[in-house]
């Protein structure tokens, strides 16, 4: 056996012994958006404004003589061509409809963004995620595993690897049909993710096999979950799911550490689980 790691059988009877960068990348990425779209915004008000000085200064050159110059009482008079002033009423009534027009589309190009982001994030964490159990699917393993072994690294914590599999797994669908053995498979990730916190990670990892990483946790911790499992898991047994039969987990416990990557852990951590399996003995062991 690997040094940091340990062999964990779960079975009915058995006694009671991190994302940080893509949801930051998605929120810079629309906050760009959004402030382009305020800088546009903001530049058709100014252009707004820089019209409305223009008007008025237009009208106090057309008012100025006879408004600072009339002697006594003040009297205004402008003379301006009907053509003059129809053209000016034209040019903003065209003006505001354009002002208008332009608000509406920034409006609607707004809601249109913040829409389709949080669509295709859906989409694309839905491609993340098991149908069937709602836990993360082996696509998104990768890169879930090198955001925490990155986070253990920096701040200088310990993370663990879990390995679960169902034993004798074929023989439900065998016995039940497969209808049934998807929905235990569906109650195991229910159950796993009821042991762990939410600073941990659920995966299916492959048919009937999950995977937990657990954030600051040495192998102490993987056990106290472990634990934890086996508890649910003689619950979930007693009501009788699996008439005349008894659902058991084997898991492989590994304790991560620089040196070693994403293959390597898991490595360790399935021939802990197989260790395990072949022992069926239903004791926690470390070597």
């Amino acid at each position: 056996m690997h040094k940091n790691s340990s062999q964990v059988s779960i079975y009915p009877a058995a006694n009671s012994v991190v994302s940080e960068r893509e949801p930051q990348s998605l929120l810079a990425k629309v906050s760009l958006q959004l402030a382009a779209i305020e800088k546009r915004d903001w530049e058709l008000w100014l252009i707004v404004a820089v019209t409305g000085i223009l008007a008025g200064a237009g009208f106090l050159a057309l008012t100025f003589p006879a408004a600072f110059l009339a002697q006594k009482d003040l009297h205004l008079e402008i003379q301006v061509p009907r053509e003059l002033f129809l053209g000016l009423v034209a040019i903003l009534f065209i003006f505001n409809t354009y002002v208008i027009t332009r608000r509406i589309e920034l409006r609607r190009t707004r809601s249109a963004l913040i829409s389709t982001t949080i669509q295709s994030e859906l989409v694309r964490l839905q491609s993340f995620i098991d149908p069937l159990t709602e836990v993360y699917n082996r696509r998104a393993l990768d890169d879930m595993a090198t955001k925490y072994m990155s986070r253990a690294k920096r701040l200088k914590k310990p993370l663990s690897f879990m390995i679960v599999d169902a034993d004798r797994f074929k023989e439900v669908n065998t016995r039940f049909g497969h209808l049934t053995g998807d929905f235990a498979i569906a109650e195991i990730a229910t159950l796993l993710k009821g042991a762990t916190r939410g600073s941990d990670a659920v995966v299916r990892y492959g048919g009937d096999e999950f995977l937990i990483i657990l954030a600051d946790s040495a192998l102490e911790g993987g056990q106290v979950v472990a634990a934890r499992i086996a508890k649910t898991l003689e619950d979930w047994n007693q009501e009788r799911h699996l008439p005349g039969f008894e659902l058991t987990l084997s898991m492989g416990l590994a304790l991560w550490s620089e040196e070693k990557n994403l293959d390597k852990i898991l490595d360790e951590a399935d021939r802990a689980m197989y260790a395990t399996k072949e022992a069926g003995n239903g004791i926690l062991r470390r070597d």
